[in-house]
């Protein structure tokens, strides 16, 4: 499902050249959970980045669902990102503005669907991470982990094959953190979704099918 081969990214200023990722080979199966440890500024999140299309190697080649994307122009690489893969942040990235139900919604306004059918799927989405019941509350009228859960809800409401989560359980105390790990085991279960995983919690990536660490941007194990 994701093929990542010699993957190599270098930022770069005036002054100083700094390496992210050192030469990164991985392949996630289809229906994997894979989880990726390491310590603060080893390159995970960058990794994750790539791999969600984010960012762009500086060398290296990525495949994602067989397709490789190189070549893909930046509205091709926003169409199939909006299809393929769904993005769990640790910050939540929820618009405060919006009700519960409008922000699970926004990844479908990219797509060619009718605000009923919008609006059936992200109330199926929640129903899935048990918030049915809040589906008109804002943000900033839920607990930690019921904005995560909304997160997870938004983010698996396209139906992508793929979901990168970056530190889902970071900012949750040990019994909510188990709580979303729960919904993802389910989905990588139930739905046979793929799932890549950056956490601190080794704990959390025990519960995980495979575990991949990084230091200093390579891949130690």
């Amino acid at each position: 499902m994701i093929r990542l081969q010699n993957i190599e990214k270098v930022y770069r200023t005036d002054t100083i050249e700094t390496l992210a990722l050192n030469s990164v080979t991985l392949d996630v199966a289809k229906g994997e959970f894979l989880s990726i440890m390491g310590p603060s500024g080893c390159g995970k999140s960058t990794l994750l980045n790539i791999m969600g299309l984010l960012d762009a190697p500086s060398r290296g080649m990525i495949q994602i669902a067989d397709k490789k994307t190189d070549n893909l122009s930046d509205k091709q690489l926003a169409q199939f990102r909006n299809k393929t893969l769904g993005f769990i942040f640790q910050s939540y990235h929820l618009i405060n503005d919006l009700q519960v139900l409008d922000n699970v919604e926004l990844p479908l306004l990219y797509r060619d669907t009718t605000a009923k059918e919008r609006r059936m799927l992200a109330t199926e989405a929640l129903e899935k991470v048990g918030l049915s019941n809040r589906i008109k509350h804002f943000p900033t009228q839920l607990s930690g982990g019921q904005r995560q859960r909304v997160a997870i809800a938004r983010a698996i409401v396209g139906k992508p094959d793929i979901i990168l989560a970056d530190e889902p359980t970071g900012n949750l105390d040990s019994a909510m953190g188990n709580e979303i790990m729960d919904i993802l085991i389910n989905l990588n279960r139930n739905e046979g979704t793929t799932i890549v995983m950056v956490t601190h919690d080794e704990n959390m990536a025990h519960k995980t099918h495979r575990l991949v660490r990084l230091f200093d941007g390579s891949q130690v194990q």
